[in-house]
């Protein structure tokens, strides 16, 4: 199953468009999907592998998106007595106009307007996450993407996206024709299925952005990830 990916088409969110009550919609569509099709759960079991109670981080959430991955860190960090600062970078003004009214509650996210590939913030970051964002991009893009992640931090890095396969793409088409109708959703989740990297090209990506001694592993219901460890992000710099 080759991967499919046509510059000139891309997903509806990712077009510049003004707050409608379409994009809201899809925001709240994707912050279910994360919450229940194993997201929030992949990062979940990074933090407790790279975070201690009492500490303290700065992180950077790059395509944030609705921004739920932010709010969901700092509540489990505030669970801990773990003092966290998120960067959360999104390039679509609507899409973080939107998502700095859902996160009004969580002074612990900032919010920045800009592409993650044209981004050079003053400090570097504990912590660098990219989630499900990489088949947003061509190949080549993707490789610059993951260079990127890495060289914005001096400690973790953590990639995750969907594993294209047929089941997969079979099984998206199922839940977006039964529950999750809305034109956007059906039409942006059935395309990221197509536009998924497969286990080998990820590990490919990676490889070719200079990344060394990184973990790669499957996760359930579609998901995959690749990540430094501190200690190894650091070596690789």
């Amino acid at each position: 199953m080759k991967r499919q990916f046509d510059p000139a088409l891309p997903e509806w969110m990712d077009r510049p468009q003004p707050v409608s009550s379409a994009l809201e919609r899809d925001l709240a569509n994707i912050r279910s999907l994360n919450r229940w099709f194993g997201s929030y759960r992949l990062v979940r079991h990074f933090l407790a592998r790279w975070l201690k109670p009492n500490g303290r981080v700065h992180i950077a959430d790059l395509a944030t998106g609705a921004g739920d991955i932010p709010c969901m860190i700092a509540e489990w960090a505030r669970a801990r007595e773990i003092k966290i600062e998120i960067d959360a970078v999104d390039r679509q003004p609507g899409t973080l106009e939107i998502a700095r009214r859902l996160t009004v509650s969580y002074s612990e996210v900032t919010f920045v307007n800009c592409d993650l590939l044209e981004w050079n913030p003053a400090e570097s970051y504990d912590i660098v996450l990219l989630s499900l964002a990489l088949h947003h991009f061509s190949d080549n893009d993707a490789v610059k993407a993951l260079r990127k992640c890495r060289e914005l931090s001096h400690g973790a890095v953590l990639v995750s996206d969907l594993r294209r396969a047929r089941w997969l793409s079979a099984g998206i088409y199922l839940l977006t024709a039964a529950i999750y109708r809305e034109p956007m959703t059906r039409n942006d989740a059935r395309v990221s299925a197509a536009r998924a990297f497969s286990f080998r090209e990820m590990h490919e990506l990676a490889e070719r952005a200079g990344w060394k001694n990184f973990g790669h592993r499957r996760f359930a219901i579609g998901r995959q990830a690749i990540w430094l460890d501190p200690s190894e992000n650091n070596r690789n710099g």
